[in-house]
């Protein structure tokens, strides 16, 4: 309703025209919040043509053409070009063209081209002041599809090299333990080898000079006493 109103508003400015004259009127501005937008091209024609065509253009040069609808006393006929989803749909005194699907960097200024195609003269509207487009785009989470988080690429190298510290740490202790225990087994057998005595005799240290061999047992003289 309120977008009927500003139309219809928009349409009284229009003033008279003599014959084979095309004015056109535009609201200046149109918010777009659901990515949805209903512009309307409201034009004042009073000539004899009885074929027409209406384009949309986009840019501040009106160098991208966004869709068109053309139409005759039987036929209408509506074509958008493959950047934008657009249908146009034509009223006694309008042209209104639907957009969806709109994205932000489709925010821009939009002119409506109205043309008599047949029977001659070929006529067309001047340019008018256009309308602002002005997309705003609202990204919703939806609750059913998980999010993923990437982990940053520091935080994986430092949990790498953290597993690698630890398993060559591991193989450290290990590698410790076994020659610990085989240093330990070597020690004893080596405590048992030197519990068994030396049984060669020695001599006295007082007869060490009398000239007997290092060898020869020690001779007991208290066995020549009477």
């Amino acid at each position: 309703l309120k977008l009927y109103f500003i139309n219809k508003c928009f349409s009284h400015f229009l003033p008279s025209l003599p014959e084979n004259k095309i004015l056109v009127a535009q609201q200046p501005l149109l918010i777009v919040a659901n990515q949805t937008a209903t512009l309307v091209c409201n034009y004042k024609y009073n000539g004899t043509g009885k074929e027409f065509r209406a384009s949309l253009y986009k840019g501040t040069d009106s160098s991208v053409q966004v869709c068109f609808i053309s139409w005759n006393t039987t036929k209408i006929t509506s074509n958008s070009t493959k950047e934008f989803n657009c249908q146009g749909d034509r009223d006694k005194d309008k042209v209104i063209f639907n957009l969806w699907n709109m994205k932000a960097n489709q925010t821009d200024i939009y002119f409506c081209k109205i043309e008599v195609m047949y029977p001659p003269p070929y006529i067309y509207n001047e340019k008018s002041n256009g309308t602002v487009i002005h997309v705003k785009v609202f990204f919703a989470l939806s609750l059913e599809t998980p999010i993923q988080i990437q982990e940053p690429q520091s935080a994986i190298s430092l949990w790498i090299l953290a597993t690698v510290t630890g398993i060559l740490a591991f193989y450290s202790m290990l590698i410790t333990a076994v020659f610990i225990n085989y240093w330990q087994k070597s020690k004893k057998n080596m405590y048992h080898q030197s519990d068994y005595m030396n049984m060669t005799p020695r001599h006295p240290p007082y007869q060490k000079n009398k000239g007997y061999p290092s060898y020869a047992p020690t001779r007991d003289y208290t066995a020549y006493r009477s």
